[in-house]
C-alpha cells in the first residue's frame, strides 16, 4: 500500500457550509464556558480575558495551519492522514490513535455528565439510565448518515450560541442601563476594584493557560469534517477564518460581562454566572434553562466524539494501522463499525464511573488535554513539512496559505511547550505528564511489536 492510499476515502460529502460553520463554532464552545469558567477566573481574575485572547490567537494559527493542508488534502483522517504522509507512518499511527483515545475519554465524561444533568429534573431516575439513552441516541444519529450528524450538531451549536448571546446582551443592559438592577447602571468597575485587573500577576495568567486550552479542545474537529464537506475549498476556509473572532465574542465577551457584573473573587462561590445573570432579570426558570443548555453541550460533545472516532478508525484502517473491518462503509457511506466500537468503549466508561473514584476520572481527562496538545503540535509540524515539499512557485499557488509563517508556526509550537511546562508545575495536572508517556510508549510499542513498521517499509519500496 502506498502512502497516498491514506487519502483514498469513499465517504459521502453530505456536510453543507452551514453545518461546517456551526461545527467549527460548536467545537470551540464547550461545557467549560458554562461550568468550568469559575475555576479559571479564580486562578487569573479579570486578566483571564487576556489569556483567552492570546490562546485564541495561537489556536487561530493552528487552525490556519490545519486549513492550509486540509484544503489541499480534504480527508476525514485529517491530521492523522497528513502526519502519515508528511511526517512518516509512525506519526500518523500515533496521532490517529491518540485522537481516538482523546475523544473516547472526553466522551466518557460527557455521557456521565448527561446523567447528572437529567437528575436535576428527574432525581428519582438512576444516573446510568439517561447516560445510556444518550449514548444510544447519539450512536443512532451517527449511524444514519453524515447529514443527520450535521443537522444535530448544527442545532446543538445554535442552542449554545443563542444562550451566550442572550447572556451578553442582557449583561450589557445591566452594565449600561441598570436592567434588572432598579435602573442603576452596574458599570465595569468590578474589573479592577478587587485587587486589580491582575490579582495574581503573570503567574496567575500562566497557570490559567491549561484550563483555557482545555476549553478549546474540539476546535480541530472542523478538519475531520473535510472528507465529507460538499465544497471543502470554500467551506473550510470560511469556517476557520471566523474562529478567532467568534472566540473573542463568545469567550471574551461572556467573561467581560460576567466579571463586570460580579466580583471575580466571588464568582466560584455563587453558582453558575449564567444562572445568576438570568435570575437577576427575574427569569425564575434560569437554572432549568442553563441546565438544558449544558445538557445539549454534553450531547454535542458525545455526538462529535462518535463522529470523529469513527472517521479516525476508518482512516487508520486505510493506512493498515487498524483492523481492515473498519474500512467497510454502510450503504450511506458511513463508517458504522468504527462508530459502534467507539460506542462500546463509551459504554465501559459509564460502568467505570461507578467503579472508580471521581478524581481518577479527572486525571484521565487531564491526559485527554495532553492528547490535544499533541494533536495541535502535529498540525503545526505537518504544515511546516508540507511547505518544505513545495517549490517556491508551488508555495505561491497555495489556495489557503497560513499567515505569518514560519514565525506563526514556531510561535504556536513554543506556546504548546509552555502549556506542557505549566502542566508540570501544577500538582493537579502533573499526573497527565506521568500517564502520557505510558500511553505513547504503548502506542509506539504496538506499532513496532505488531510489525507495522515492516509493512510500511515494504509499501515504500513498491
Amino acid at each position: 500500500m502506498k502512502r497516498e492510499s491514506a487519502l483514498q476515502e469513499e465517504l459521502h460529502r453530505g456536510l453543507e457550509e452551514r453545518h461546517i460553520q456551526l461545527i467549527a463554532l460548536g467545537g470551540a464552545i464547550g461545557v467549560g464556558l458554562f461550568l468550568g469558567s469559575g475555576a479559571a477566573i479564580k486562578t487569573a481574575g479579570p486578566s483571564l480575558m487576556l489569556v483567552y485572547v492570546l490562546a485564541g490567537l495561537i489556536m487561530f494559527y493552528i487552525m490556519r495551519a490545519l486549513g492550509e493542508v486540509a484544503v489541499a488534502y480534504p480527508v476525514s483522517g485529517s491530521f492523522s492522514a497528513h502526519a502519515h504522509i508528511f511526517l512518516g507512518p509512525v506519526y500518523g499511527y500515533i496521532t490517529g490513535w491518540t485522537y481516538w483515545f482523546m475523544w473516547v475519554v472526553t466522551c466518557m465524561a460527557e455521557i456521565t455528565a448527561v446523567g447528572v444533568y437529567v437528575t436535576y429534573w428527574l432525581p428519582e431516575v438512576p444516573q446510568w439510565i439517561p447516560a445510556l439513552l444518550a449514548l444510544v441516541a447519539m450512536t443512532g444519529v451517527n449511524i444514519i448518515s453524515v447529514r443527520a450528524f450535521g443537522e444535530f450538531e448544527f442545532w446543538f451549536a445554535l442552542i449554545k450560541i443563542v444562550t451566550i448571546l442572550a447572556m451578553i446582551v442582557i449583561g450589557a443592559g445591566m452594565i449600561l442601563f441598570g436592567l434588572g438592577n432598579g435602573g442603576v447602571a452596574i458599570g465595569i468597575s468590578n474589573l479592577w476594584v478587587n485587587q486589580g485587573f491582575f490579582p495574581h500577576g503573570v503567574e496567575g495568567m500562566a497557570m490559567a493557560c491549561v484550563m483555557v486550552m482545555f476549553s478549546y479542545l474540539g476546535i480541530e474537529l472542523v478538519g475531520v469534517t473535510a472528507g465529507e464537506a460538499k465544497n471543502p475549498e470554500k467551506s473550510l476556509p470560511a469556517a476557520i477564518d471566523k474562529v478567532f473572532w467568534r472566540i473573542l465574542i463568545f469567550y471574551v465577551g461572556a467573561l467581560f460581562v460576567i466579571m463586570s457584573l460580579y466580583p471575580w473573587n466571588q464568582i466560584g462561590t455563587m453558582g453558575s454566572p449564567f444562572v445568576l445573570t438570568f435570575n437577576k432579570l427575574g427569569i425564575r426558570a434560569a437554572a432549568g434553562i442553563i441546565n438544558f443548555v449544558v445538557l445539549t453541550a454534553a450531547l454535542s460533545s458525545c455526538n462529535s466524539g462518535l463522529f470523529s472516532t469513527g472517521r479516525m478508525l476508518y482512516n487508520l484502517a486505510l493506512q493498515d494501522k487498524a483492523p481492515a473491518a473498519f474500512r467497510q462503509l454502510s450503504n450511506d457511506q458511513v463508517p458504522v463499525r468504527g462508530i459502534l466500537v467507539s460506542a462500546v468503549f463509551l459504554l465501559i466508561g459509564v460502568v467505570l464511573n461507578y467503579l472508580i473514584p471521581a478524581h481518577v476520572f479527572t486525571y484521565v481527562t487531564s491526559v485527554a488535554t495532553f492528547g490535544a496538545l499533541w494533536i495541535w503540535g502535529v498540525i503545526l509540524l505537518v504544515q511546516k513539512k508540507y511547505r518544505q515539499t513545495l517549490t517556491d512557485e508551488q508555495v505561491g499557488q497555495i489556495k489557503y496559505p497560513m499567515p505569518h509563517t514560519p514565525f506563526s508556526t514556531w510561535a504556536g509550537l513554543v506556546f504548546l511547550l509552555f502549556v506542557v511546562f505549566v502542566m508540570f508545575m501544577d500538582t493537579d495536572t502533573r499526573v497527565a505528564l506521568y500517564i502520557a508517556p505510558v500511553w505513547f510508549g504503548l502506542v509506539v510499542a504496538s506499532y513496532y511489536g505488531l510489525g507495522m513498521n515492516k509493512k510500511d517499509d515494504l509499501a515504500e519500496l513498491k
